[in-house]
């Protein structure tokens, strides 16, 4: 990472969800500051309170609102539901130019969540570079992942392919999956997250078919770290 953990700062927009919970967890436990966003800064705080206690420290992590949050960040990561993604957007947009901008986003419609169904941008990915402009770095990763895992001490069987036009910026998040004790793969340009988002879809079908929580995928035939 260009910065050291102690220094950096990444605000979790819409982050109040169990997914944006166990990413603020796993990085604040790894030495990162950690803001969670939300639309209501009584929800922040709320959610950075549970992750204070499964920490066991106090205000470890602090929550304000998405703008504030967003604009103090060195690195914003998006947990927003699809139907929320283009609003967010457009609401953080002033507040994330020259930043890195991880989107978590899929794009489910329900009630056809098994369903690929991919937004006339290609992907969630695509449509946040539309919005946001050149001069913030989107790149895609965690959309295959199972929040159930993510608030526990427990290893995670599901890697992370992250997609993004900046080989830099898919470099420190690379970083950030390892330090949430995760394996990450650089799957290539932005454009490649049509693959990956779409592949969320597929992983819920494979639960509600096994009555599972946490089908995922992994990358087989290379060296994996240990």
């Amino acid at each position: 990472m260009s910065e050291k953990k102690g220094n950096q700062n990444i605000a979790i927009i819409g982050g109040t969800g169990k997914e944006g919970k166990g990413l603020a967890y796993r990085w604040a436990k790894a030495g990162y500051r950690i803001t969670i966003g939300s639309r209501s800064a009584e929800k922040a705080a709320q959610a950075a309170n549970e992750v204070d206690q499964l920490l066991g420290q106090a205000k470890a992590v602090v929550g304000m609102e998405n703008p504030a949050a967003a604009d103090q960040a060195d690195l914003v990561v998006l947990t927003v539901p699809f139907t929320a993604h283009r609003d967010m957007l457009a609401l953080i947009k002033p507040h994330v130019q020259g930043k890195i901008l991880v989107d978590v986003t899929v794009p489910l419609v329900p009630p056809r969540v098994t369903r690929v169904q991919m937004p006339p941008a290609g992907s969630a990915a695509q449509e946040a570079q539309e919005i946001l402009g050149s001069e913030v770095r989107v790149v895609s990763a965690f959309q295959n992942i199972s929040y159930e895992h993510l608030l526990h001490d427990e290893p995670v069987e599901c890697d992370v392919l992250v997609c993004g036009n900046s080989k830099s910026a898919r470099a420190e998040v690379l970083a950030l999956v390892k330090a949430a004790g995760l394996v990450g793969w650089d799957a290539g340009a932005l454009d490649n997250s049509v693959v990956v988002e779409g592949m969320t879809s597929i992983l819920i079908g494979i639960n509600k078919q096994f009555n599972v929580e946490s089908a995922g995928i992994r990358i087989t035939g290379v060296p994996r770290e240990l």
